[in-house]
């Protein structure tokens, strides 16, 4: 039938539309970003009921319309109930989500940010470390190109010891040494820096089996201002965090 796929996908927000009608905006794997109205699901005789809420990976059947899509068939794959259900998770999660909606362009696929966010979301709710939003901010950015020089200054090039290293420059997209920090920048502690190296480096396992820590919240603050400088643009989830 002409316009009609399938694909599967995580839904990131929902917005009213009339009395019954919802637009939902879902990550999927193969089409990339889409928004979609889901008619009637306001309703309490919908199909569709709760399957479409944000967090939720869904097994989807649209039909391309000239602006938006019409949902015409949705399956729950993995509800993750507690991250709406638990405001602590939902604090961390809705931020990826955000991350997510600003990042990726609609219709193209991003196969590897969708396994990305398909993780974070299942290791949010499984290992509830608030420490998987911050590792997932990084970890998009260097996927979408923005991986940061964390082992010398970013604006003399001078390879150093991490106690020299002192701040985070996002214009100059990584650490200075303490000379050029003179200059501006973000005040980035070892303990810090030695927190997004592993995360950054395949440590993030241990990471996320260690406690939360002020290192961690840098690391978190950073993270969010890093994409908002990506994004060129404020992220309204930042006052969750």
């Amino acid at each position: 039938m002409p316009g009609l796929y399938r694909d599967e996908g995580i839904v990131l927000r929902t917005i009213k539309l009339g009395e019954a009608d919802r637009i939902v905006t879902i990550f999927t794997q193969g089409h990339g970003k889409i928004r979609a109205v889901a008619k009637g699901i306001r309703k309490t005789t919908s199909k569709f009921g709760a399957r479409l809420e944000p967090t939720s990976r869904v097994a989807l059947q649209c039909y391309r319309g000239r602006e938006l899509d019409v949902v015409t068939q949705a399956e729950t794959l993995e509800a993750n109930r507690v991250l709406r259900e638990e405001y602590g998770l939902l604090t961390h999660a809705v931020p990826m989500l955000e991350a997510i909606d600003q990042v990726a362009q609609e219709r193209e696929p991003n196969p590897s940010a969708y396994r990305m966010l398909t993780g974070a979301l299942h290791t949010l709710a499984e290992r509830r470390n608030p420490m998987v939003t911050p590792a997932f901010f990084w970890k998009l950015l260097s996927l979408e190109g923005f991986h940061p020089m964390l082992d010398g200054c970013a604006r003399c090039a001078t390879e150093t010891d991490t106690d020299e290293l002192v701040a985070f420059d996002l214009q100059e997209g990584g650490t200075l040494c303490r000379a050029c920090a003179r200059g501006g920048g973000r005040p980035l502690s070892p303990d810090a820096l030695d927190l997004l190296r592993r995360v950054l480096g395949g440590g993030l396992n241990g990471v996320l089996a260690e406690a939360s820590s002020p290192a961690a919240h840098d690391v978190e603050q950073l993270g969010f201002r890093a994409l908002e400088h990506h994004v060129e643009r404020k992220l309204r989830s930042a006052v969750l965090l």
